[in-house]
């Protein structure tokens, strides 16, 4: 049963946007003559064959049309610095820009393969939309060997799921991102304050509530054919209970807790300025 779970192919591939900010970044940096820029990923894996990346660094690699050079001590020696810092963070595949699956991906996957034995190595190929003749994206892969006596070049990608997941923590710095994405200067010098998040924040649960409270209402009217799956769903969210308690519980306790931390915060602002000022006129 052990064996099992170790080789079998992964059911998904959970990818946070710092690592997906990483390769961006890799890529930007790149020097001209290079078409794509490979990387270590880095994660953790669940026995229900859940693959999380967490994050990645970038490897030194030259790539011509008769070989390719893959710099392996560089590689080792960023792991073996990450493993300080967070061990639980195991290597689970690599990474590259551009959908070119070729010989030398083959090559490339067969090294990793040999990184995350027993487990099956991941290809992630990260679309920029840069080339007119690719469409912005993220694809997965597995590999597989090919032929009666496999060679390391030779090799099948097969597809896996691939979902883009966020932490909450991460969430006021990626909606800062989408907001200076689609301003005009795309240049933002205004850092987002707590308030400002907890106004956004209550914003969009008032507009979610609005849409269940209009899904609920049309399929008590017979307008719309209900979901099972969307009730049991919202039977759990809410624990049975009405909105009006969950006014006066949740979410006024949660608001309370989150204004006495931002009062307490100024108050001690305020009073290290005192301090400060004080001495300063000693």
């Amino acid at each position: 049963m052990l064996n099992f779970w170790l080789s079998r192919t992964p059911s998904l591939v959970t990818v946070h946007p710092v690592a997906l900010f990483s390769i961006l970044d890799h890529y930007l940096r790149r020097n001209e003559s290079q078409d794509r820029v490979i990387g270590t990923l880095l994660g953790t894996r669940s026995e229900d064959g859940i693959v999380e990346v967490k994050t990645s660094f970038a490897v030194l690699h030259s790539e011509t049309s008769e070989q390719i050079a893959v710099d392996m001590e560089y590689h080792k020696t960023m792991y073996e610095l990450h493993q300080k810092v967070n061990p639980k963070e195991v290597i689970v595949g690599w990474y590259s820009t551009g959908s070119n699956l070729n010989t030398y991906s083959a090559l490339i996957q067969n090294f990793y393969s040999q990184q995350t034995e027993p487990h099956q190595a991941i290809h992630l190929a990260l679309n920029t939309g840069l080339d007119d003749k690719e469409n912005q994206g993220v694809q997965a892969f597995v590999s597989s060997p090919v032929g009666v006596f496999p060679k390391p070049e030779n090799a099948v990608f097969t597809p896996v799921p691939v979902d883009l997941r966020f932490q909450d923590a991460e969430r006021s710095g990626l909606d800062l991102l989408s907001e200076t994405a689609s301003s005009s200067n795309s240049t933002s010098s205004h850092l987002i304050t707590d308030l400002e998040v907890l106004e956004t924040a209550i914003r969009d649960i008032s507009s979610m509530i609005d849409r269940v409270l209009s899904y609920v209402r049309e399929v008590l009217s017979g307008t719309k054919k209900g979901d099972a799956a969307v009730g049991r769903y919202l039977i759990t969210t809410l624990g049975g209970a009405g909105l009006d308690e969950l006014e006066k519980t949740g979410f006024s306790t949660s608001l309370q807790d989150l204004l006495m931390v931002s009062y307490l915060a100024n108050l001690v602002r305020s009073q290290a300025e005192i301090s400060a000022r004080m001495a300063l006129t000693t």
